[in-house]
């Protein structure tokens, strides 16, 4: 995803950027503007540094807070070219204010402290604003986790690790078994299995099958129960089977492509009633 695009990208940018804001601040705590008392009284600006030590400040404090803020700055200039924040500074062009920040501290300094503290608060202001773009943009996302707990449970382990074909023959297999779980059988192929646990027909002893709850007379009922007698089985060929007979890798867009579509048929399968045929009297 586009940088911009990415609200939580821009969020941790936006902690960047504050992070090193307040960094400086407390660096500068140790330190007066050339101009303020304390200072050279505004005597050589441009060529003395903008900042100076303040009288009675600890060296090792101020190179304490010196190193937080360099860290800071490390992380806080990614912000620079998304925002387009800059200090223009005469015979140098377009500074950016937050890897340049030391320049305040040396002789002949590109930028003021005020420069600095002024550019993080407009690069704050619009990268909140494109926070609110990218959450206005971004398409609604739903991750892998929230799968059927089944599907996601036997295939997370070799998707963490980057093998999909395996996650998905993975969770292919789980869905299978939870069928045979369900019906009872273990007596027939994989693909004969969704065919018979489906079927139109009546249930038979040893053949429950599996029916959408519901009026079976509902047309919204039979439209469901018609439509899984072709689903469940075709996604035992076409998922199933080329996952686990294939060869290859299988990229991460396709692979979560099958993962939803095992998804949906084991929620299907949960919300099914197993019809099983009425006890048969025994003679006398």
């Amino acid at each position: 995803m586009e940088a911009r695009k990415n609200p939580e990208y821009l969020k941790a940018l936006v902690a960047a950027v504050t992070d090193f804001r307040e960094a400086l601040v407390a660096f500068l705590e140790l330190h007066v503007s050339n101009g303020e008392p304390g200072g050279l009284g505004g005597v050589a600006r441009g060529v003395a540094p903008a900042v100076l030590r303040r009288d009675g400040a600890d060296p090792q404090e101020i190179a304490r807070r010196h190193s937080r803020v360099s860290r800071a700055a490390g992380l806080a200039a990614a912000a620079v070219p998304l925002t387009h924040v800059a200090v223009m500074v005469q015979g140098f062009g377009a500074v950016d204010p937050i890897s340049a920040w030391q320049t305040i501290t040396r002789p002949k300094p590109l930028l003021e402290a005020v420069d600095v503290l002024d550019a993080c608060d407009q690069a704050l202001g619009r990268l909140e604003g494109l926070v609110l773009q990218a959450e206005a943009e971004r398409p609604p996302a739903v991750g892998a986790e929230a799968m059927h707990p089944l599907v996601w449970g036997s295939a997370s382990r070799l998707w963490r690790d980057g093998h999909f074909r395996e996650a998905v023959a993975a969770a292919a297999e789980a869905v299978v078994l939870m069928v045979k779980t369900r019906t009872r059988r273990n007596d027939i192929a994989e693909a004969a299995l969704w065919q018979e646990a489906f079927s139109n027909k009546e249930p038979e002893p040893g053949k429950p099958r599996l029916r959408w709850p519901g009026d079976p007379e509902s047309r919204d009922v039979g439209t469901m129960n018609s439509g899984l007698r072709f689903f469940a089985p075709g996604v035992q060929m076409t998922i199933r089977n080329t996952v686990s007979h294939g060869v290859g890798q299988l990229g991460e867009q396709a692979a979560v492509e099958r993962l939803a579509a095992l998804s949906l048929l084991a929620r299907w399968v949960d919300e099914c009633d197993l019809i099983e045929a009425a006890p048969q009297e025994s003679g006398e």
